[in-house]
């Protein structure tokens, strides 16, 4: 999921962000025979049956993993994810499965076989690198937090599903250990308190509305009363009966005076211990802290120097290109002149959220027109536009993706964002559109989780650089694909190309430069077209999540140096299609790996 601010997830989701912390019901079997006299095609057969054990073992107890992607085993588990325990299962998981992949020799390994063995080392152990950093003593923020992602959950208008009455009854235990999670986040805060690892107040003070929106005095008026108000009306009466009596009892007696416990510790416990600062390099450890987010963000060995020095290069080109924008539609005044013009002419505006939606939907049609001329490899899933919740927009940006269930039964979900209308513009759609939906994250995520010849850690996994390099590359295809015709929408892809730039300027800057939270603000307005309802919530966005903003820039500019090189290469014989294909149809991989899949590519061509 991309999240401008999931996402998923994400772009992408907390599930997703899950996926590596479980612990199998026994340890893995560490002993493997020795490999030097192994068939390479008997070998890989073995590690895919290593990877399917160790993916059905993090199911078993990482279980919002599983219901996102469509499987209904677990639906009814939540465990205490923010525990000691449960972490200390986690690291013992982690150290047992890399041991047990570490016993072979990769050598004989091959195409996919090679991509997959590289690829799972090099997850588990940048994991085991992660535990070094306290990320447990913050678990919430305005960004990313159990309490706004359970509502999401038991809403039912996420992956829960609720459709029979065994689904209903399946949440009622999920929300029942809802309440241990909160507690234990209190906890694991009290932790942070004394430990001086706390969140800025800036981001905490914005915690508290978005708690009060959920806390209903009446069941009837909460979110999590959705289920009940949509219940099939095949159920029985006996089960109509029963489940509303207690979902009343669970969201009265139990989720709301979770959620006040919460938010009452935020407000007079947690708020006043937190800091006046914003950089993650003033928490204990936190250049080393940041520097491997970097690192691992954009599974690049670059160094926040060098991708503060990117951004600023990018900034002034894309620059450039504006200025021939303001040439064409005759634009008297300097460039700063021309943001303001963007961000304030009411021409820009949407009259209403349907016209908004509607203009979507059409964009959607105009661009599935297009796509065979720039496609071969299409994903099967199905996809959704949909408003982003009301309860959780104020604090979210323009757009957001949530990926479909690998069985089909959900679509993939483009959010967009209503919230305060005059500040979405019209210039900004249609490079949203095809970064969030149609060709960006719903064909690169749905095509590699419909991969049927790949382990399910890949499947389901991947490398934001990847994820979000690509949702920016899509956007540069624009004119390709029948859009970008108006002067002012081609600048709208150039203003999403500039933001990404602008994020490797002002994340490093946050985090290893010290600038402050009013001199990140200052920057985007001063380089951008922005309003300052969409540059406060992003550069508190970089603050509550140091170093995600970087994947974008640098993995875009990794596909277009590679797709540069393929058609100078190949010339004539060059096929935008099959590029796109190669590029997509072995999944989210990191930037090294992927660049030598393409230049095998192009060798054999």
């Amino acid at each position: 999921m991309h999240v401008r601010p999931l996402a998923l997830a994400i772009g992408l989701s907390l599930a997703s962000l899950l996926a590596a912390c479980s612990s199998p019901n026994q340890a893995p079997d560490a002993s493997t025979p020795a490999q030097s006299a192994v068939d390479p095609a008997q070998l890989a057969a073995q590690l895919d049956a290593m990877y399917a054990e160790f993916w059905e073992a993090s199911l078993q107890l990482n279980p919002l993993q599983a219901t996102f992607i469509g499987d209904p085993r677990y639906n009814d588990q939540l465990p205490n994810f923010l525990s000691a325990d449960y972490r200390r299962q986690a690291r013992d998981f982690t150290q047992q499965w890399l041991a047990r992949a570490q016993t072979i020799d990769p050598t004989p390994l091959s195409g996919q076989a090679r991509i997959s063995y590289d690829i799972f080392v090099r997850d588990l152990t940048s994991e085991l690198e992660s535990e070094r950093f306290p990320d447990w003593m913050q678990p919430i923020n305005q960004f990313s937090s159990m309490a706004s992602f359970a509502v999401q959950l038991g809403s039912g208008s996420s992956a829960q599903p609720f459709k029979t009455v065994l689904d209903y009854d399946n949440w009622l235990k999920r929300g029942d250990a809802l309440v241990t999670l909160f507690d234990q986040a209190i906890a694991n805060m009290r932790e942070g308190m004394a430990a001086g690892v706390v969140q800025p107040k800036v981001l905490m003070l914005k915690v508290l509305p978005q708690l009060d929106a959920v806390i209903k005095a009446n069941p009837e008026d909460s979110e999590f009363w959705g289920p009940i108000t949509r219940m099939p009306a095949d159920f029985n009466d006996a089960d109509k009966q029963r489940l509303t009596a207690a979902y009343r009892a669970m969201i009265g007696d139990k989720l709301m005076p979770a959620y006040q416990r919460l938010r009452d510790f935020i407000a007079s416990d947690y708020l006043p211990a937190c800091r006046d600062t914003v950089s993650l390099s003033a928490l204990p450890d936190g250049e080393a802290w940041y520097a491997f987010n970097a690192k691992s963000q954009t599974t690049t060995d670059l160094t926040p120097a060098q991708i503060h020095q990117i951004g600023l290069d990018e900034v002034a080109r894309i620059q450039g290109e504006m200025r021939n924008v303001m040439q064409q539609v005759a634009f008297k005044g300097e460039l700063k002149d021309f943001f303001a013009f963007l961000t304030n002419d009411k021409q820009f505006e949407f009259k209403n959220e349907q016209a908004l939606l509607d203009a979507y939907n059409g964009l959607r049609e105009r661009i599935d027109a297009r796509i065979p001329e720039q496609f071969s490899l299409l994903p099967k899933a199905g996809f959704e536009i949909r408003p982003i919740e009301a309860f959780r927009a104020a604090a979210s940006a323009g757009g957001e993706y949530q990926s479909p269930s690998a069985d089909g039964s959900r679509p993939g979900i483009f959010y967009v964002n209503t919230y305060d209308l005059p500040t979405r513009k019209t210039w900004d759609m249609e490079d949203l559109y095809l970064h969030e939906a149609i060709p960006g994250h719903h064909f690169q995520i749905a095509i590699q989780q419909e991969l049927g010849d790949v382990p399910a850690f890949r499947r389901f996994g991947g490398t934001t650089a990847f994820a979000e390099g690509w949702g920016l590359y899509a956007e540069s295809l624009g004119k390709d694909l029948g859009v970008y015709t108006d002067p002012y929408m081609y600048f709208g892809r150039l203003q999403g190309e500039l933001w990404r730039a602008i994020r490797l300027v002002v994340d490093t800057g946050l985090h290893s430069k010290g600038w402050t939270r009013e001199q990140v603000i200052a920057y985007m307005h001063d380089n951008s077209a922005v309003t300052d309802v969409d540059a406060i919530a992003e550069a508190e966005r970089y603050i509550a999540i140091p170093g995600q903003a970087l994947a974008y820039k640098i993995g875009e500019l990794k596909i277009q140096e590679l797709r540069k090189r393929a058609s100078e290469k190949l010339g004539a014989t060059f096929d935008i299609r099959e590029f796109h294909a190669q590029v997509l149809k072995d999944g989210a991989l990191p930037l090294a790996v992927l660049e030598a899949k393409i230049d095998r590519w192009i060798a054999t061509q």
